[in-house]
C-alpha cells in the first residue's frame, strides 16, 4: 500500500497528513505526538479517529501543520486522519461520521468591523 495523502482544516490551521502501514508512530512537524502537542487532551484529540476504530497500532502517520493555535492544530490532524483512513477503506465513513470525525467544523474569527471595538462590541458610550 502506498502513502495516503488527505488534508484536514480548522480556524486558520491546515494539517497535511500523510498514512502508512506501520506501527503506531505519530510524527508531527518532525517532532513526536507527546513533544508537540503537550497537553494530555489535544493527544486525545489526535488519536480520537484512529482509536474509534481500534487502529491505533497500525498506521504511522506524518503531519506537517501550519497556522492558528494549538486547538485548532489537533482538531485539523484529526479530520485529516479521519479522512485518510476513510481513503483506505471506505466502509470506516459511517462509524467515523457517527463520532463527528468527518465533519469539518467551518466556524472562524469574526473580521473587526470598522466604527467598533471588536467584531460586534462597540466603544464604550459617554453621555458628558
Amino acid at each position: 500500500m502506498q502513502i495516503i495523502n488527505t488534508i484536514g482544516r480548522r480556524k486558520t490551521s491546515i494539517a497535511r497528513v500523510y498514512m502508512k502501514p506501520g506501527k503506531g508512530d505519530i510524527i508531527i512537524n518532525d517532532r513526536e505526538l507527546k513533544e508537540y502537542f503537550l497537553s494530555e487532551i489535544h493527544q486525545t484529540l489526535v488519536k480520537q479517529a484512529l482509536a474509534a476504530l481500534k487502529l491505533e497500532a497500525n498506521y504511522d502517520v506524518t503531519v506537517n501543520v501550519e497556522g492558528g493555535g494549538v486547538t485548532g492544530q489537533a482538531e485539523a490532524v484529526r479530520l485529516g486522519i479521519a479522512r485518510a483512513l476513510v481513503e483506505i477503506s471506505p466502509e470506516n465513513k459511517p462509524t467515523l461520521r457517527k463520532e463527528g470525525f468527518m465533519t469539518r467544523d467551518s466556524r472562524m474569527v469574526e473580521r473587526k468591523k470598522p466604527g467598533r471595538r471588536k467584531a460586534r462590541r462597540k466603544f464604550q458610550f459617554s453621555k458628558r
